[in-house]
C-alpha cells in the first residue's frame, strides 16, 4: 500500500489513528512511538506493507538521534546532515526484520555513493543478539542500540513508529519525507528513495 500524505496537521492525525490502529491489529497492545507506557516482552511485529509519503513543504522536521552503536561506538544522526538518511528500526528478534534485512545491506552499499547514509535502530535486544544478525544478514551499516525504546519515543509527536520493522526516509534537509510500515523489498525502497533524492524539503 501507498500513499501520499495532505499538510503536516491532518497527516499527523491520520498516523496517530494508523498507529493506534496498526498496534491492535499486529502488536497485541501499544505501539512502540506512542506518547504511552511500554512494557517489555510485547512483540510489535508489523505484518503488512504501508508508505506515507510527505510532500516537500509538509514534512516533520526529525528529531536529533543520538545513542551508542551496537558495536560500542557513538553516533549522531548530525553527522550525516546534508546527506538523505534511511532509520530502520529493528530487532534480531523480528521475522519481517530479518525478511528485510538483506535488501537494506544491498541497497546502503549501492546508494553510500549517492548521498545515502543507512542507520539502524535496534529495538529490545541484546548487543550480542544484534552483531550476531548483523553478520548472518551482511549489514554493514551502524545499529544503534534503543533497548528502553527511548529513540523511538523520540518521534512520537513527528511521525512515530507504530511497530517494527519501521523505516523512515529523511531528506537532505533532515525532514522526513517517508515512513514505511513492515518489511521494506529491495525495489519499493529504492523507488521511494529515488523520490526523494529528486527533491528538496
Amino acid at each position: 500500500m501507498y500513499r501520499v500524505a495532505v499538510p503536516l496537521r491532518p497527516v499527523l492525525l491520520a498516523g496517530i489513528t494508523a498507529a493506534a490502529m496498526l498496534a491492535v491489529a499486529g502488536c497485541d497492545g501499544g505501539a512502540i512511538g506512542a506518547d504511552t507506557p511500554v512494557s517489555s516482552g510485547q512483540s510489535f511485529v508489523g505484518h503488512s506493507y504501508e508508505s506515507t509519503f510527505y510532500q516537500p513543504g509538509h514534512r516533520p522536521l526529525a528529531p536529533a538521534v543520538s545513542g551508542t552503536t551496537v558495536t560500542g561506538a557513538h553516533l549522531s544522526l548530525t553527522a550525516y546532515r546534508g546527506d538523505t538518511i534511511v532509520l530502520n528500526f529493528w530487532g534480531s528478534w523480528c521475522a519481517p526484520c530479518r525478511a528485510e534485512a538483506p535488501a537494506l545491506g544491498q541497497l546502503a552499499r549501492l546508494l553510500q555513493a549517492r548521498g545515502v547514509r543507512f542507520v539502524g535502530i535496534d529495538i529490545r535486544d541484546e548487543p550480542a543478539s544484534a552483531l550476531a544478525f548483523m553478520q548472518q544478514f551482511n549489514v554493514d551499516y551502524p545499529s544503534i542500540s534503543d533497548p528502553s525504546d527511548e529513540i523511538a519515543l523520540d518521534f512520537r509527536s513527528t511521525v512515530p513508529p507504530a511497530d517494527i520493522p519501521t523505516t523512515l526516509v529523511i531528506d537532505r534537509d533532515g525532514r522526513i519525507a517517508d515512513r514505511v510500515f513492515g518489511a521494506s523489498t529491495y525495489s519499493e525502497l529504492l523507488t521511494v528513495i529515488d523520490q526523494v533524492i529528486g527533491q528538496r524539503s
